[in-house]
């Protein structure tokens, strides 16, 4: 914990953007394919943007000082996506096909949640890192291990594998489980670790039952949103 939490902030927003333009360099060099990376970016920026939150001393600014981050990220996804800035290098991590406007659903939705999350939340309860972390261990691995591994469909998705369902319960509870013990172990939520276990796998359940829907590129709106229902 820093004593200044403007300094907080640099020190976040360095680490943010290094980690976003280490993939973004990767992408374009053709050293990961754009789905990776693309993946790649959703599972690591939630851990390494929360973790970061300990830089933090807990004054009623700081959630507003490190939604910042976010948010200018946010806004950068939003005019490359928009075509207000040329940025191929980042179209080619953040998109599937290319196409700089994929940028403007699930990349926008994910940032957006990271915003409202850390404004509502941030250490005044455990239920926000654990959507946050069910969005990124959990949807953004389900992806990679469904398409890779393939395998049985779910019978009201057919896009979508048993496999990766349940890769995203475990990797959604596994990822909430390492991130929320660095909060407990540092005293900031008072109750001990096996005490938030089992609120941790009912939310993996219902955020895994939310992301087996059949809708496209809303997955980033609906895991957080429905994480949040469950945890309350």
């Amino acid at each position: 914990m820093l004593n200044n939490n403007l300094l907080a902030l640099a020190l976040t927003v360095l680490i943010a953007v290094f980690w976003l333009r280490l993939n973004n360099f990767f992408a374009h060099r053709g050293w990961v394919s754009s789905v990776i990376s693309r993946k790649i970016i959703h599972i690591g920026t939630g851990p390494i943007f929360v973790l970061c939150w300990l830089f933090f001393k807990d004054k009623p600014s700081a959630p507003f000082l490190a939604a910042l981050v976010p948010l200018a990220i946010t806004l950068q996804f939003a005019l490359v996506g928009s075509g207000v800035i040329k940025d191929p290098s980042a179209v080619v991590a953040l998109s599937r096909t290319g196409d700089r406007r994929e940028i403007l659903r699930g990349p926008l939705f994910y940032g957006i949640a990271f915003i409202l999350l850390t404004i509502a939340f941030w250490w005044r309860s455990p239920i926000g890192i654990v959507a946050l972390m069910m969005l990124c261990g959990g949807d953004g691995l389900a992806d990679i291990v469904g398409n890779k591994v393939g395998g049985v469909s779910i019978p009201w998705s057919p896009k979508k594998t048993l496999a990766g369902s349940l890769t995203m319960l475990f990797g959604g509870f596994l990822l909430s489980t390492l991130v929320l013990w660095v909060f407990v172990g540092k005293n900031i939520f008072p109750l001990p670790m096996k005490e938030y276990l089992l609120p941790i796998a009912v939310i993996a359940i219902g955020s895994t039952l939310v992301e087996s829907l059949p809708f496209a590129d809303i997955d980033n709106i609906t895991v957080p949103l429905v994480s949040v229902l469950i945890g309350f």
